[in-house]
């Protein structure tokens, strides 16, 4: 065998070309080829990516370390509620820690190498439950399936267009009550302006992040602005 110092040098590589190696088992000689290695280092989290984790999606009532189940395989992304999880990913991380914190927050869950599978979810709350942990999510957006078998990224995630958001509620007919559904997320301030163009003042009331009442002392109409 020639030296290796004698071998051009190849600096496109293609998920095809491969490499010698010592298989770490048996000590074998095998090859491994650069697209098994680029999945390796996903996987296994040996590329380090702040705030990401990384779960196999798997069909089993309680999953082991590193997976996820819930859903049945090929559930829409957007009908996802809740999911078992394992409070250690594919890469032995232990991430309860860092999960307890998101709670309350937007998070991502990506399919590796598949960009356009994603679900982004409202992070409601993380329950241990019989051994594993219970993530319940409010979904945002999104799109695809969740395929058994596949793994997928768990990251932070929130987008810009998202961090100040609005909205104005038109109360037409004069109601001593204004039920308003904001779906903001938050408790937002709240400013009333009546349709005589004064600035209104009523109770406000937060049912929760998405749901509020104002109470008029009279039957009032107008404009609600949250922010």
């Amino acid at each position: 065998m020639a030296r290796i110092s004698s071998y051009p040098y190849d600096i496109v590589v293609q998920d095809s070309d491969a490499w010698i190696g010592s298989d770490s088992v048996n000590r074998q000689t095998k090859q491994y080829t650069a697209e098994a290695v680029a999945r390796y280092l996903n996987i296994k989290g040996k590329i380090s990516i702040a705030a990401q984790m990384v779960f196999k999606f798997v069909v089993t009532p309680i999953p082991g370390n590193g997976e996820f189940s819930g859903p049945v395989d090929g559930a829409a992304i957007n009908t996802v509620t809740t999911l078992e999880i394992s409070g250690i990913d594919a890469s032995s991380q232990n991430t309860v820690t860092f999960m307890n914190y998101l709670v309350g927050n937007e998070i991502i869950i990506s399919q590796q190498n598949e960009i356009s599978v994603f679900g982004h979810f409202k992070m409601d709350s993380y329950v241990l439950n019989g051994g594993v942990y219970t993530l319940a999510l409010t979904y945002i957006g999104g799109n695809g399936t969740l395929v058994a078998g596949n793994y997928y990224d768990f990251a932070v995630f929130t987008l810009s267009s998202r961090s100040d958001l609005t909205f104005i509620f038109n109360q037409a007919v004069a109601s001593v009550t204004w039920n308003i559904t904001h779906n903001l997320g938050k408790f937002p301030s709240v400013t009333m302006v009546l349709n005589t163009g004064q600035k209104g003042y009523g109770d406000v009331v937060y049912i929760d992040d998405n749901n509020l009442t104002i109470t008029f002392a009279s039957a009032e109409s107008g404009k609600a602005y949250m922010n």
